[in-house]
């Protein structure tokens, strides 16, 4: 498996979608040896004529559709797969075997799921006291949410995030890109590598439980705040509370567009020196009363040169700004190429998000792509619980683990 800090911590991951393999995939880019329980249709059916969100990994699937979904493959490199039937028996039994050999479970079911499967907290553990538990439901396991569906563009809006995002009251915006799920990600990471240091420290081990809707509110602390204080919280657009003039403005070419903001009065009066137009005495009071008028002007010098240039040129004045990147955009852009950040990893050597954490002893260089599904029944049954060739025939035989969905 990948090098890193947490080599030897070994995770069982039952994760979906996105926030959970996200955090999965952080652990494992560290190092952790992850195994993927999954059952044999959580990748899909056999046969698959529609494509997926984000297509398909090389752009073909081949005969093995299942196996190429690019969301689900650029998620989960640097794991093994094992799809075991976890509703039979004996497949039940043989995961609460691979638990005692584990240091992590992590799981972003719904809150009734693993209770209906007999595998919540308080079989694990009596399976492995030192189990490391995290569950993250999208609104906790307890509470009257607790059994509601729940998506990210869902939690998102019931944040408070899409009350304060949009370009008026009578239209606020969702992302629609499922935000809350990073970040629970991002959180989750963070929680499990503190229940590894207190388990050192105590020898015992522990349940964490996440909730989509909770770390999403918590990253609109200053909106809650200034509600609770009688502010008036209405959506801006592009524009900032705190700067002016902010936003993002046409430029020169096809639905190019670049980012400018202006964090202080040091910032306009270089602004100023650059798009003669605009007043340099303004202060930021009057700039804000005055933004629409400025953001034209900002428009008209846009309109000359192509996003990049621009961006340089504002740079180079000391003035925060950016092109608004397309995904081809991104790929291309030198700074993002010089860090190697985007790994050839996939199939067909296309290029996956990288990690943003960089620490020695870690490297790219060790990953491995996303296995098949049920490719490594074998090794795993066989590393980690001792089975001979003949028992894990047996296995197969009786519909318990599988290689691929079922006919």
């Amino acid at each position: 498996m990948a090098s890193g800090p947490l080599s030897g911590i070994r995770i069982l991951d039952l994760t979906h979608v996105w926030a959970g393999p996200l955090a999965v995939r952080m652990l494992s880019d560290l190092g952790a040896e992850v195994v993927k329980i999954e059952g044999p249709l959580s990748r899909g059916p056999r046969v698959s004529t529609d494509a997926p969100i984000g297509g398909w990994i090389g752009g073909d699937h081949d005969d093995e559709p299942w196996n190429k979904n690019a969301a689900y493959v650029k998620l989960a490199r640097n794991r093994r797969s094992v799809c075991i039937d976890l509703k039979h028996e004996q497949g039940r039994k043989t995961f609460l075997d691979m638990v005692k050999h584990a240091d992590i479970v992590v799981e972003n079911f719904s809150a009734r799921a693993m209770p209906a499967l007999k595998l919540d907290y308080a079989v694990l553990k009596t399976a492995n006291p030192e189990i490391i538990y995290l569950t993250m439901p999208g609104f906790g396991t307890t509470g009257q949410y607790r059994d509601r569906v729940a998506f990210g563009p869902i939690v998102e809006a019931m944040s408070g995030l899409t009350n304060v995002l949009g370009y008026s009251s009578q239209q606020p915006r969702n992302t629609a890109m499922a935000l809350m799920d990073p970040i629970s990600a991002t959180a989750a990471t963070a929680a499990i590598t503190h229940a590894l240091r207190q388990r050192q420290q105590s020898g015992e081990g522990a349940r964490i439980e996440m909730s989509l809707h909770e770390a999403g509110i918590s990253f609109c602390g200053p909106f809650l705040i200034e509600h609770q204080l009688g502010g008036s919280i209405k959506p801006i657009g592009n524009r900032h509370p705190g700067m002016a003039p902010s936003g993002t403005y046409r430029t020169a070419g096809l639905d190019d567009w670049v980012a400018i903001a202006c964090v202080d009065d040091s910032d306009w009066m270089n602004l100023c020196s650059i798009v003669e137009s605009l007043d340099p005495s303004w202060s930021f009071s009057m700039r804000q009363q005055h933004h629409d008028e400025i953001d034209s002007a900002i428009a008209h010098f846009c309109a000359c040169d192509t996003k990049h240039n621009i961006a340089i040129r504002l740079q180079a004045a000391g003035i925060p700004a950016g092109p608004v990147n397309t995904t081809p955009d991104m790929l291309a852009d030198p700074q993002v190429k010089h860090r190697g950040f985007f790994v050839p990893l996939e199939a067909g050597g296309t290029p996956v998000p990288g990690t943003p954490v960089k620490l020695n002893g870690t490297s790219s260089d060790s990953w491995t792509p996303c296995p098949n599904l049920g490719a490594d029944n074998d090794a795993v049954l066989r590393d980690w619980l001792g089975k001979s060739t003949e028992e894990i025939n047996e296995l197969a035989d009786q519909g318990i683990i599988h290689n691929g969905p079922p006919a």
